[in-house]
């Protein structure tokens, strides 16, 4: 799952593409055109070609000989199998996270729990799909943190990137405020079990709780 970090056109190219299949702008089986890309992007078809061949390598594009590049995006298989790997590295996550964090990361990730609670409990008129976004914008947040507390870069790397590819599951996943109560409840417990440096207890919440997302989504064999 190798990402470009620099700023070269390529890079911005195959990040935006990547970010685009990954939201569900390109829904599956829809054909990426390389001069319609390059003139929304106001770049040549070279960097936009390039960013194809670096999808493909990632699964996310299907480059067809003499007919075109279409969107593979990610089956429920994959968003199954990522959740499985997933829990088993968050756990890992957590259990170094118990071990480095900081008490500046810890109030980051307490900071992500209280906005997501006000964002679920605030009524008024408010879209729900927004507050859907809010709420899993705030979940993204403090997973984050937690792989940054790890103080592993490539531990840190492969969930983000893990984080990345379920991106519309997560989103899917807090659209129901029961699942998304349980979730923050969840996170909650999580750093208990950190501030008290109960390794075994937090990689054990962290694993329950990847997994427990992924029921909720039912795609679990």
């Amino acid at each position: 799952m190798e990402e470009y970090q620099d700023n070269s056109l390529r890079g911005k190219v195959f990040r935006r593409l990547r970010e685009d299949i990954l939201s569900g702008v390109y829904k599956e089986h829809d054909e990426l055109r390389e001069t319609t890309i390059g003139e929304e992007l106001g770049v040549s078809r070279t960097p936009v070609r390039e960013a194809l061949r670096q999808l493909e390598l990632e699964g996310l594009v299907s480059i067809i000989p003499n007919k075109g590049a279409y969107v593979t995006g990610i089956s429920s298989k994959d968003v199954q199998d990522i959740y499985k790997i997933r829990s088993m590295l968050e756990g890992l996550c957590a259990r170094w996270a118990t071990r480095y964090i900081t008490k500046e990361q810890i109030g980051e990730l307490e900071e992500a729990i209280l906005l997501a609670e006000f964002h679920l409990q605030k009524t008024g008129d408010r879209d729900v799909a927004e507050k859907a976004q809010q709420v899993s914008e705030l979940d993204g947040k403090f997973h984050q943190v937690l792989y940054h507390a790890s103080n592993s870069r490539i531990l840190e790397h492969v969930l983000s990137d893990f984080h990345k590819y379920v991106k519309m599951a997560r989103t899917m996943s807090v659209e129901e405020s029961s699942r998304a109560e349980k979730s923050i409840e969840e996170h909650r417990a999580i750093l208990d079990a950190i501030r008290s440096r109960d390794e075994d207890l937090a990689e054990r919440l962290a694993n329950e709780h990847v997994m427990k997302v992924m029921k909720n989504l039912h795609i679990e064999e």
